[in-house]
């Protein structure tokens, strides 16, 4: 019993549409992998531009208060 060339051909068909269905799995899974890392990574970047930013905020409001302190300040050596 030999299969004819038609369920061959059927056969070889099938198992194409089978490799090239779990390639585009593959690819998909892939292109999400990358996504979620890019979102992860912008994630992280923003959240230490917002820290940077608060810290830069923070140093900025201590320099402004330090200079007003330090010119109301006499030396000592003009005290009564």
């Amino acid at each position: 019993m030999s299969k004819s060339a038609k369920s061959r051909a059927e056969e070889q068909f099938i198992a194409t549409q089978k490799k090239n269905k779990q390639a585009l799995k593959e690819q998909e899974k892939a292109r999400q992998d990358r996504a979620e890392q890019a979102a992860r990574l912008r994630a992280l970047r923003l959240a230490k531009e917002a820290a940077d930013k608060e810290a830069a905020a923070k140093e900025a409001a201590a320099k402004a208060t330090g200079k007003g302190k330090k010119s109301a300040r006499v030396p000592q050596s003009h005290r009564i």
